[in-house]
């Protein structure tokens, strides 16, 4: 589903990401974890094209991604943000619009779905998201976790092929990041295509069928979560399985 090669970013000076080299199947899991300024969120942001790279090349979903991708190529990245979802820390809903509205404005938009089409897609995300009676809801009647699930409909409401969560639950208070970890949960087990950058090392333990520790631009661990957490080869990921 996902194949990069020799991926390098630079922002100034700054190499962010050094030669990232990976695969990902259909239905994979993939947590990617380390520390902050490791790469992970521009990795994900340059998959979806959110961010241009400066060599390399992506395969995601059959869309392929080339450096400095411009207005020519404007078809082929309306197409990818299709067949590609994501998901930010903050989760950038329309404040004027409802839940209802906010998850049917990209299909009726972008793929020309019927407004009753749309709707009855965005209220059944809803009640698979967990919030059948808020379609009315406005963004500031929902809780930040509410918010969130919204926001994961809104995403699957272009029936993507792959999903990219960027810490979905970094904004959150304790308490809601439970009702969110277990959206992707269900959305995991149903064998959507899925990465996602966390810090929550019981979900990277648990649901990833991979785990990624990127550090200084680099994926320098790359493995199923128990050989990851239970034999990490670089300090950094023993760091981060010590401690959570």
């Amino acid at each position: 589903m996902i194949r990069i090669r020799g991926l390098h970013k630079r922002h100034g000076g700054r190499e962010v990401l050094q030669g990232i080299d990976a695969t990902v199947d259909k239905a994979e899991t993939i947590a990617i974890v380390g520390p902050s300024g490791g790469g992970k969120s521009t990795l994900l942001r340059c998959l979806n094209y959110l961010e241009s790279f400066d060599e390399g090349e992506i395969e995601i979903a059959g869309t392929t991604l080339r450096p400095r991708m411009g207005r020519r190529d404007a078809a082929t990245l309306r197409g990818l943000r299709t067949r590609v979802g994501m998901v930010f820390q903050h989760w950038n809903l329309f404040p004027h619009l409802t839940a209802l509205d906010n998850i049917t404005l990209a299909p009726r938009v972008v793929r020309g779905t019927g407004q009753i089409a749309a709707e009855l897609r965005a209220r059944d995300l809803l009640g698979k998201v967990g919030l059948a009676d808020r379609a009315g809801a406005y963004p500031h009647e929902l809780s930040g976790g509410q918010q969130q699930r919204v926001a994961i409909a809104r995403a699957l409401a272009q029936q993507p092929e792959v999903m990219l969560f960027d810490e979905p639950t970094s904004a959150l208070d304790p308490e809601l990041r439970d009702e969110v970890m277990q959206v992707i949960r269900e959305l995991a087990g149903g064998g959507m295509t899925m990465l996602v950058v966390t810090h929550e090392m019981q979900f990277a333990r648990d649901v990833a069928s991979r785990v990624w520790v990127i550090d200084g631009g680099r994926i320098v661990e790359d493995g199923p979560p128990a050989q990851v957490a239970a034999e990490p080869r670089t300090e950094v990921a023993r760091e981060l399985f010590r401690r959570r």
